[in-house]
């Protein structure tokens, strides 16, 4: 019994210096030499050898015939476009949601964007059930005057911005919204120094909302969690408390998507 534990553990150690190895390799820019693999992974080379060898035979490595470094291969792309083919943000975002909205006691969204329009994907709603009317699954909204829509913003360079102002415009839904180019480029400054966005009263009057971002691997906002309630709720420590309960929301699910921790 103790040599099956001990031969488990040495599989185990084997498969976390192969995962070292290969996050080593992730960020290199070019092919790596053995020596210089060993060394940042503080292994010795025969070590290092083994390992890559395995991972060269089963096709995750590649070695250039000529300098003997190594370099991974698109296997890796594969598998990770077949994961994400597969990852539904909803389903994996769901449970989360619902944790917030009982911490925040209001209504929480989940959205996407799609066709330059935020999309809500999940509603959980609060003990009022304002967002009953406000949101609901699948419903479309301008980007510019709702928290999630102002987040996705933030992937846009200032030419794309411009063009989609041009092309969308900016219309006003209440009299609080942003409705010129230069205060949405000033809004959008204001969100990325503090980390999160704010719809206050801009998209429905008497409703205030904050929202963080979900960045991907590709370190892109893929998705928006907002928590929205009324005014009178959504105010002094309790808004303080709710922007700090959808800021950490959102960074575990960002984590979730492979988010690279800074």
């Amino acid at each position: 019994m103790e040599h099956m534990t001990e031969k488990k553990t040495k599989s185990n150690q084997s498969l976390e210096k192969a995962l070292q190895l290969i996050e080593i390799l992730a960020p290199a820019r070019e092919p790596m030499r053995l020596q210089d693999l060993s060394r940042q992974a503080g292994m010795p080379p025969s070590t290092a050898l083994r390992l890559l060898n395995t991972l060269l035979q089963h096709g995750y490595v590649n070695q250039d015939p000529l300098t003997s470094r190594y370099g991974l291969s698109l296997k890796f792309a594969q598998i990770g476009g077949l994961v994400s083919a597969r990852l539904d943000i909803r389903n994996l975002a769901h449970s989360s949601l619902l944790e917030l909205s009982s911490r925040c006691g209001e209504s929480c969204c989940l959205a996407v964007e799609e066709d330059q329009q935020a999309v809500y994907v999940d509603v959980v709603d609060g003990p009022d059930g304002m967002l009953k009317i406000m949101q609901r699954i699948g419903k479309r909204a301008p980007l510019h005057c709702t928290g999630v829509g102002k987040l996705f913003l933030l992937n846009l360079t200032p030419e794309e911005l411009h063009a989609y102002v041009q092309r969308c415009g900016l219309p006003a839904l209440t009299s609080r919204t942003i409705t010129s180019e230069e205060r949405l480029v000033q809004e959008l400054g204001r969100i990325r120094r503090l980390g999160y966005a704010m719809d206050d009263e801009e998209c429905e009057l008497g409703a205030r909302c904050v929202a963080c971002g979900v960045w991907d691997y590709t370190q892109k906002i893929v998705a928006g969690v907002s928590v929205t309630g009324p005014l009178h709720r959504m105010e002094g420590d309790h808004l303080v408390n709710i922007t700090q309960e959808v800021q950490r929301t959102a960074g575990r699910l960002s984590q979730m998507m492979a988010y690279p921790e800074k």
